[in-house]
């Protein structure tokens, strides 16, 4: 990861998925909750299909998230609404078939990359978002930012990102605003001291 970092502001954010909740498409309850829960886990787009149904626990609200590049898997509480509505929903209507993936094509085949990114362009190309950001990834990215910026720890969203080595984490603080502001505003404290 680089300067190129590419992530949803919090109007973007808005702007995306008030459209994917416009979606009256066949498999639009699924597409719903494949992007709540890949944005508010910040799951890969490949690490989307590794869900299993098993892995959800309906009682705790929590997801075993499976993480790829040598990633540490990691159990998620689903604390956000709007993300816990929309898998709710989407279990509604799944059906029991523990055979199958958590979230599955109509091959009946995990959801693949190339689909989430090819939705992704979709969903996207109704909103202002500028065409860089039309990844899938982009809510891994946008994700973080946010852990970062409510918790202030690094570690929080290492944790939450399922990172194993802190320095693919740290890359995310020159984009994190809230903690600029908060050193500038514990700065102007101190000199008001003086």
């Amino acid at each position: 990861m680089n300067q190129r970092t590419k992530y949803l502001t919090p109007h973007e954010t808005q702007e995306l998925f008030k459209v994917i909740q416009e979606d009256d498409s066949r498999h639009a309850v699924r597409n719903r909750a494949i992007f709540h829960i890949g944005k508010y886990c910040a799951l890969r787009a490949s690490e989307i299909g590794l869900i299993h149904i098993s892995d959800y626990d309906p009682d705790m609200k929590q997801l075993l998230c499976r993480r790829l590049k040598h990633g540490r898997d990691n159990t998620l509480r689903i604390v956000e609404h709007a993300a816990l509505a929309a898998l709710e929903e989407y279990l509604e209507i799944r059906g029991n078939r523990p055979d199958l993936p958590l979230f599955f094509s109509q091959e009946q085949k995990p959801v693949s990359r190339k689909m989430l990114d090819y939705l992704m362009k979709n969903y996207c190309r109704h909103t202002s978002i500028p065409q860089n950001k039309h990844h899938f990834h982009t809510l891994r990215h946008t994700r973080a930012i946010e852990i970062l910026d409510a918790s202030g720890s690094i570690y929080d969203t290492q944790f939450w990102l399922g990172h194993t080595n802190i320095r693919n984490t740290q890359i995310y603080l020159q984009y994190t605003t809230r903690q600029q502001e908060k050193l500038y505003s514990l700065l102007s404290k101190q000199e008001e001291i003086q």
